[in-house]
């Protein structure tokens, strides 16, 4: 069985009454992908506005009951608080790939873009460390209200991007194999989310669509994106 690990921030965990991403992809997993698989991680909840606290079940109308919540995601989370966490969370959960969301609470709030990029690369040293085959897909920050408001911030998201890539080809190896995905070509922040940076029902399809088109070209997992 392939055990796929969601990794990431406020995108990635969610908030009550939304599908999340994470949805998306166990769907489109669930169609396309030929063998047993699980989502897996130590955390299941959403996000709880009303409570500011990350302690809500209720995903939205209609998600399937049998869908896995498990994750390793939390709001105002980036690569500086998952870095510690990753090698425990991969090791007792056993987990094959990771699909690797962060950096915009980095450079909006704690660490540069050469700080972030140091960051990502202890995440990737403990995360090899608990499982050296395991797999990682990293998605770059994509577009964000505050990159398009905030000239200085929009110009650490670019080099940490850039970083991000270089890191990526220095890191990749046959096998524990790193993957970088391409951000979604046509995610626009005024269609794609609620608020400027949090996905909506479009937005969700769009990251998991990443995600799916980067595992199916580079390593021929599942079947193009179809939502």
């Amino acid at each position: 069985m392939l055990r796929f690990m969601p990794v990431g921030d406020s995108m990635t965990i969610g908030s009550a009454g939304e599908h999340t991403w994470r949805y998306r992809m166990w769907q489109h997993l669930r169609e396309t992908y030929g063998g047993p698989f699980a989502l897996v991680g130590p955390r299941e909840t959403l996000y709880d506005k009303a409570t500011d606290a990350p302690t809500s079940y209720e995903y939205a109308p209609g998600c399937d009951p049998a869908f896995p919540r498990a994750h390793l995601a939390g709001w105002g989370e980036g690569w500086l608080h998952m870095a510690p966490l990753i090698g425990e969370a991969v090791r007792a959960h056993r987990a094959d790939v990771l699909l690797v969301s962060l950096g915009l609470i980095d450079l909006g709030f704690y660490t540069n873009a050469e700080q972030t990029a140091q960051n990502m690369r202890a995440f990737v040293a403990g995360a090899r460390a608990a499982n050296p085959r395991v797999r990682m897909v990293v998605l770059p920050v994509i577009p964000n209200v505050r990159a398009e408001a905030d000239a200085p911030f929009a110009a650490e998201v670019a080099r940490f991007n850039e970083l991000l890539g270089k890191a990526v080809a220095d890191l990749d190896g046959p096998r524990s194999p790193l993957l970088l995905a391409s951000p979604p070509p046509s995610y626009d922040i005024h269609l794609d989310t609620y608020d400027g940076t949090h996905p909506n029902a479009s937005g969700e399809h769009k990251v998991a669509e990443a995600f799916a088109e980067a595992m199916y070209q580079a390593w021929d997992l599942g079947e193009p994106y179809g939502a």
